[in-house]
């Protein structure tokens, strides 16, 4: 599995309705999209199904993952990559055993880097911070900080994810903080043009930038 690092797109029903999920991802990794969370907390378990597979047709031949938001028995069944994994969501030694050895499994820490040791201790792939900036998907989130970034990269081993509106004027500070992917929605999905919107995000991880 090649290493975990740059643009991390989280899928949205609203910002995808009119383009479709799958061109809209399709243009994001175009534009340099590395890794692809499925999220869709509202639809039914047969249409999510449907569309885990659908991305994971897309995602695979390019080489990119597909993470399941919140769902290991979804994950585990239509073969998806790994799963991203909240407080409510289980523990990461229960999404270890149900995907193999190999899922990518990763869990929301906020602000809290005594759970991201944690969910490190527990074989955890990566962890994600935030919320870093105002967020349109959740606007309530916790605050955290980009020095929270310099110690987790300090500390922990595995790669460090920041997420909560993060767009192409703010990610680089994320970015030189120590954030190996930044996980993006509304700057990418709800852009006039998706593939440059990525292409712009990830060029953030270039070390001419």
């Amino acid at each position: 599995m090649k290493p975990l690092s740059g643009l991390y797109l989280l899928t949205d029903h609203h910002l995808t309705e009119k383009p479709g999920l799958v061109p809209a991802v399709a243009a994001a990794i175009q534009g340099g999209a590395s890794m692809i969370q499925y999220r869709n907390k509202h639809a039914n378990r047969e249409r999510k199904l449907w569309e885990i597979h659908d991305l994971i047709t897309l995602c695979h031949p390019f080489n990119i993952p597909l993470i399941v938001n919140d769902e290991t028995d979804l994950a585990a069944e239509t073969g998806a990559d790994g799963v991203h994994l909240g407080t409510e969501d289980g523990a990461v030694s229960d999404a270890r055993k149900q995907l193999g050895e190999e899922a990518i499994i990763g869990v929301s820490c906020y602000n809290s880097l005594n759970r991201a040791r944690e969910a490190e201790a527990h074989g955890a792939s990566y962890v994600a911070f935030g919320r870093f900036f105002p967020s349109q998907t959740k606007p309530d989130a916790i605050l955290a900080t980009a020095e929270l970034l310099l110690e987790a990269k300090a500390t922990l081993q595995i790669p460090v994810v920041a997420i909560g509106g993060i767009d192409a004027g703010n990610g680089k500070l994320l970015v030189d903080h120590g954030a190996d992917l930044l996980a993006v929605i509304h700057s990418v999905l709800g852009a006039p043009d998706i593939e440059q919107a990525a292409t712009t995000i990830a060029a953030l991880f270039s070390p001419t930038k």
